[in-house]
């Protein structure tokens, strides 16, 4: 990939670079470099952590939205604490593979994090995510108010596992 040109797949932010395609994203990652995956929903936005390794990804903390400014502040926090090298941002398509209003919504979101940071963000089909996330809570006996505190960490760790597994099965180009 051409530093100055964005492969196809990619969109070049003012500072950051989204991806579509994983041979993208790990092509930019420095070995050593976690990864936090996001589950981007209207009220929380859920996190998980990759080991240095990129082989287990674990829940990490969900945050509650409020701006975007004050959200990216405390994923970009959280991304300089854990010595973060991209990012896997949970992108919603519909059963169909359409995307509706949340995918746009998740799009605008990686564009304006592009905005802020040089961290590449790598946009992943997340269909069913959350009710995996859910299923699994439910055959671990979780209580309604446990789950409701778990849910969106979980479902990002979902996000970002089926990343981490993708990029490991694909040799970079």
């Amino acid at each position: 990939m051409s530093s100055d040109i964005p492969a196809a797949g990619t969109r070049q932010g003012a500072i950051g670079l989204t991806c579509n395609a994983t041979a993208d994203f790990a092509a930019l990652l420095a070995p050593g470099q976690r990864l936090i995956g996001l589950d981007l929903g209207t009220r929380t936005i859920g996190l998980a952590l990759s080991d240095v390794t990129r082989m287990i990804a674990s829940p990490l903390e969900t945050i509650a939205r409020t701006k975007f400014s004050a959200d990216a502040s405390r994923l970009l926090a959280l991304a300089a604490e854990h010595a973060i090298g991209g990012l896997v941002l949970g992108l919603p398509h519909n059963l169909d593979g359409s995307e509706g209003p949340r995918a746009q919504s998740t799009r605008a979101f990686a564009r304006n994090l592009n905005k802020r940071s040089p961290l590449p963000v790598l946009l992943w089909d997340e269909r069913l995510s959350t009710q995996a996330a859910e299923r699994t809570l439910l055959e671990a006996d979780q209580s309604r108010k446990r789950r409701a505190e778990v849910i969106d960490k979980l479902a990002a760790t979902i996000i970002l596992q089926g990343a981490l597994d993708r990029m490991r099965a694909e040799p970079l180009r």
